[in-house]
C-alpha cells in the first residue's frame, strides 16, 4: 500500500495529539489519580477505570477547550512526518471535537504557521459523521484510534480506514493498523510510492 500524503486524513486525539498522556498527567497532578496507559482498555475511559466520572469529564473538557494550557503534546514524530507531508499537498484533520478554534490554535502552535497554512480542519462534534467529510475532502484513507469509527468507515465504499494502535482498540477489529508516525510515513514513502 503506497499512499500519497494528500489522500490520507487524520483524527486528532490519540493519533496526532497524545491525549492519553495529557489525561494521565492531569489526573495525577490535579486529582492524585494514578493511571497507567495499559489500563485504558476502552475508548470511554470511565468504562474501564474506577475514576470519578466528574473528574474524567472535567479533564476531557479542559483538553477540548484549552489544549495549549493543558500542555497537550503531539505524538512522537508527528511534527516531522506532517511537515514532510505538507510539502506534497494539504494536511487534512477530521476530529469529533465540538469546537474548531481551540484545536486549530494548538495545531498552529505545534506545527508552526508555515505547515499550518496547509491544514484543512473539520470539527464534526461527533464520531459517526466522519465519512461525509472524508468524502468531501477527497480522501481515500483515514487514520483513527477509535475502532468503532474505523469499522464504520470500512463499510463505506472508497474509504480505507487505518487504525492507530492504542490500548483501547486492541482485539476490537481486523483492519490495517499503524503503531507510530514512522509507520504512517513508511506507508507513504515506500519504494516506488507516487
Amino acid at each position: 500500500m503506497h499512499i500519497h500524503p494528500s489522500r490520507i486524513g487524520f483524527d486528532i486525539d490519540g493519533v496526532v495529539a497524545d491525549t492519553m498522556e495529557a489525561f494521565i498527567r492531569l489526573a495525577r497532578s490535579d486529582y492524585g489519580a494514578r493511571v497507567r496507559p495499559e489500563e485504558i482498555t476502552e475508548f470511554q475511559v470511565e468504562d474501564c477505570l474506577d475514576l470519578d466520572p466528574v473528574m474524567v469529564e472535567t479533564i476531557f473538557a479542559r483538553l477540548m477547550e484549552e489544549p495549549i494550557a493543558c500542555g497537550l503534546r503531539l505524538m512522537s514524530h508527528a511534527r516531522q512526518v506532517l511537515s514532510r507531508f505538507a510539502e506534497h499537498g494539504p494536511l487534512t484533520f477530521i476530529t469529533a471535537r465540538p469546537q474548531k478554534k481551540p484545536i486549530a490554535r494548538w495545531l498552529k502552535k505545534e506545527l508552526g504557521p508555515q505547515v499550518y497554512g496547509r491544514v484543512r480542519l473539520v470539527a464534526t462534534g461527533e464520531h459517526d459523521s466522519k465519512a461525509v467529510h472524508i468524502r468531501e475532502m477527497g480522501l481515500d484513507f483515514f487514520v483513527d484510534d477509535r475502532a468503532q469509527t474505523c469499522l464504520q468507515l470500512a463499510r463505506e465504499e472508497g474509504i480505507q480506514p487505518i487504525v492507530y494502535r492504542q490500548p483501547w482498540n486492541q482485539g476490537k477489529h481486523d483492519l490495517p493498523e499503524v503503531e507510530s508516525w514512522q509507520t504512517i510515513q513508511a506507508l507513504c514513502y515506500g519504494e516506488g510510492a507516487w
